[in-house]
């Protein structure tokens, strides 16, 4: 009798503070409990409603059309729930690769994420791709995340991070035929977004830089995480861990990373 007692009383207590998340949030949150088939700790969902809040209060949440959290959940299941748009297609992650502090780790030969998210479906001139590392992939010629289509006889990314050319050479491409390159650590928010015709940015390692470099129209093919769907084929799988990744329009990379970060390290706390 106590112990059925004890648990009303913590649903009572749990249901008073979700009673004030943000709605989307909130949805999220049972999503995910749904799908784990448990409820998750109060400091986790508070973590998350903090994050969606600061998100809308930084005015990127909008941008954000394609997302998961790749940690916090209590199972695999949980953590391919979206937090916005269609849910990933899981192609070879087993639980045994995922870990609720830190994320979701690959192999580099056969385990990647579908985003289920067409390289085409936002502006030209508008996107966004990113994910949040916890641990670096270990080789070059590895993709976080990126689809590279054919248009026009031209070949054209999406939106693309990989590493080639050396330990720590990140290359970014957000609407252009070829990749540019710079010197970058790549644990943390690793990303690139383009907002006009003429240039994209990039950000890694707390860092942010900017490229001249012209847009083109990209094509249909999905986005993929921790692989790149090359005209259709997916291959230069990372071993990296992921612990989130977000695709859409364009948004400020800096606000994101820090509300990734803190979202990451709260749920180092569980």
């Amino acid at each position: 009798m106590r112990s059925l007692l004890l648990r009303g009383q913590q649903f009572l207590h749990q249901t008073s503070f979700s009673d004030a998340f943000d709605p989307d949030a909130q949805a999220y949150i049972t999503a995910v409990e749904t799908a784990d088939a448990q409820v998750l700790e109060l400091a986790v969902k508070t973590a998350i409603n903090n994050f969606v809040v600061g998100c809308k209060a930084d005015g990127i949440w909008d941008a954000i059309k394609a997302s998961a959290i790749l940690a916090g959940a209590r199972t695999l299941t949980g953590a391919l729930v979206p937090l916005k748009g269609t849910a990933p297609t899981n192609f070879n992650f087993v639980n045994g690769d995922y870990d609720r502090k830190t994320g979701l780790v690959g192999n580099g030969s056969t385990k990647y994420l579908n985003s289920n998210r067409d390289g085409n479906a936002d502006p030209t001139n508008n996107c966004h791709g990113a994910v949040y590392a916890t641990t670096a992939l270990s080789v070059s010629g590895g993709a976080y995340f990126g689809a590279r289509d054919t248009v026009s006889s031209s070949n054209r990314n999406a939106v693309l991070v990989s590493r080639s050319g050396g330990a720590s050479t990140l290359n970014f491409s957000a609407r252009s035929g070829f990749n540019v390159g710079r010197l970058a650590t790549d644990v943390g928010l690793i990303g690139v977004f383009r907002n006009n015709g003429t240039s994209e940015s990039a950000r890694s390692g707390n860092a942010s830089i900017q490229f001249t470099v012209n847009s083109a129209v990209p094509g249909p093919n999905k986005i993929t995480v921790f692989a790149q769907n090359t005209f259709g084929n997916v291959n230069n799988w990372v071993d990296a861990r992921l612990a989130f990744y977000s695709i859409g329009e364009s948004l400020d990379l800096a606000l994101l990373d820090a509300r990734v970060t803190t979202l990451i390290n709260a749920y180092g706390a569980i």
